[in-house]
C-alpha cells in the first residue's frame, strides 16, 4: 500500500497546526471549564491517532465505498430522533458509554461521498438530471439533521456542499441562475417572517433573530452574545491571563451558559485578548488554506473535492461561530473547530484531516480547482 506513497510530500505543517490549535483549546477549555479539559485532552490523543492512521489509508480505497458511507451515515442521523438524548431542547446526542454526536461525523462523510459523486459526474456535472440527484441526495440528511433541531449545522453542511459542487466544475451561467433566484426569495423569506402568524420559523429561531437585530428589546434573548461581546472586548490587547480569577469575567461570573463549546471564542477573548483571538483565526485561516493547497497537487478530481470540502467546513464553521460570538449574525449553536470542547467534533474533523494528508501523500501536478466551466 505505502510504494504509491511520497512520503516527502506528507504535510506535517498541516499536522502541527492542526495540533497546535487543539493544544490552545485545551487551555482555553480549562479556564472555561475545568471538568471538560482532562476528556479533551484523551480525546486530543485519540484524534490525533486517527488522524494519522487515515493519512495513511488509500482516500481511493476509501470511497469505493461511498454508497455505504452515505447510508450509514443517514441510518445514524435517523438513530439520533429514535433513540437520541434530548439536552437542552434538542435531540443531537447518542449515548452508547460516551455521548456522541452523529452529525459531526456525518459532515465528513458527506464529503466524501459528494466528492466520490462529483468525480464519477465530472462529464455531467451541469445536467439537471445530475443537480437534482445531487441535490436530492443532499436534503435527506439536512432534513434528518433539521429536525434535531440543529439549523446550525444543516446551513454548514449545505454551504459545504456548494462549495463542492462549485469546485466540481458547475457552470457560472447555472451559478448566476441560482444567484438571481436565491436572493430575491431570501427578502421574501425575511419579509415573511416578521410577519405576525409566520410558521416559517420556530419561536426560539425568530426571537434569536429579533434579539440580535433589537437587543435591548429582547434581553432574555441577547443577553449571551452581549455579554460576548463584552468579554471579548474587555480583554484588549493581551487579555487577563487564562485561569485568572476576576469575578467580573465569563467564567467567574457565569454570564455565559456553556462557554467552553459555542462561546469559547469568547473566553479566548477575554482570556488572550486580541492577540490570542488573532492565532486563532490565523491558525483556522492555516488548516483552510493547507488544504487548499493540497487540492491544487491533488493526482484526481475526487482528492481534489475532499480537500475543497474540508477547507469549507473548516472556513464556514470557524466564521460562523466567531460572526455569533461577535455579534455579526443570530445566536446559532456550533463549535469552534479544533478549540471548543467536544470530542466527537474534534475526532470527526481530525478524521477529515487525515483524509486530506493522504491525498497530499499522493499529490500530482499543480492544477487549477475550477473545471468545466
Amino acid at each position: 500500500m505505502f510504494r504509491h506513497y511520497r512520503f516527502r510530500d506528507y504535510k506535517f505543517s498541516l499536522m502541527i497546526w492542526v495540533i497546535t490549535l487543539s493544544v490552545l483549546g485545551i487551555m482555553v477549555i480549562g479556564s472555561a471549564q475545568q471538568t471538560s479539559q482532562i476528556r479533551q485532552i484523551m480525546g486530543l490523543m485519540l484524534a490525533v491517532v486517527v488522524m494519522i492512521v487515515f493519512s495513511l489509508i488509500d482516500y481511493t480505497w476509501l470511497l469505493a465505498f461511498s454508497a455505504p458511507i452515505y447510508v450509514g451515515g443517514v441510518i445514524l442521523l435517523a438513530a439520533v430522533l429514535v433513540f437520541g438524548e434530548n439536552v437542552n431542547g434538542a435531540t443531537r446526542w447518542i449515548r452508547i458509554g460516551i455521548q456522541f454526536q452523529p452529525s459531526d461525523l456525518v459532515k465528513i462523510l458527506l464529503i466524501l461521498f459528494f466528492a466520490d459523486f462529483f468525480a464519477r459526474a465530472e462529464d455531467r456535472i451541469n445536467k439537471v438530471t445530475t443537480i437534482f440527484l445531487s441535490l436530492a441526495l443532499l436534503g435527506l440528511p439536512l432534513l434528518l439533521i433539521l429536525r434535531e433541531p440543529d439549523l446550525s449545522t444543516t446551513i454548514v453542511t449545505g454551504l459545504v456542499f456548494c462549495a463542492i459542487i462549485f469546485a466540481a466544475g458547475l457552470s457560472y451561467r447555472i451559478v448566476g441562475g441560482i444567484l438571481m433566484v436565491t436572493v430575491p426569495a431570501v427578502v421574501i423569506f425575511f419579509s415573511l417572517i416578521f410577519r405576525e402568524g409566520q410558521t416559517l420559523l420556530k419561536d426560539y429561531q425568530l426571537e434569536r433573530i429579533m434579539a440580535w437585530l433589537h437587543p435591548e428589546e429582547h434581553p432574555q434573548e441577547a443577553y449571551q452574545q452581549m455579554n460576548s461581546i463584552i468579554a471579548i472586548g474587555s480583554g484588549q490587547l493581551y487579555g487577563k491571563g487564562l485561569n485568572n480569577n476576576v469575578v467580573s469575567s465569563v467564567k467567574g461570573g457565569n454570564f455565559i451558559a456553556e462557554p467552553q463549546t459555542d462561546f469559547i471564542f469568547a473566553v479566548a477573548g477575554e482570556e488572550l485578548g486580541f492577540l490570542g483571538c488573532c492565532l486563532i483565526i490565523l491558525l483556522e485561516l492555516l488548516i483552510a488554506v493547507g488544504c487548499l493547497r493540497i487540492a491544487f497537487r491533488a493526482k484526481d478530481n475526487a482528492g481534489r473535492l475532499i480537500c475543497c470540502g474540508m477547507a469549507s467546513l473548516v472556513a464556514f464553521q470557524s466564521f460562523m461561530n466567531i460572526a455569533v460570538t461577535t455579534g455579526l449574525m443570530p445566536n446559532t449553536g456550533i463549535t469552534l473547530p479544533f478549540v471548543s470542547y467536544g470530542v466527537t467534533s474534534l475526532i470527526s474533523f481530525c478524521f477529515g484531516i487525515g483524509v486530506v494528508l493522504n491525498v497530499g501523500l499522493q499529490s500530482g501536478q499543480p492544477r487549477g480547482l475550477m473545471m468545466n466551466r
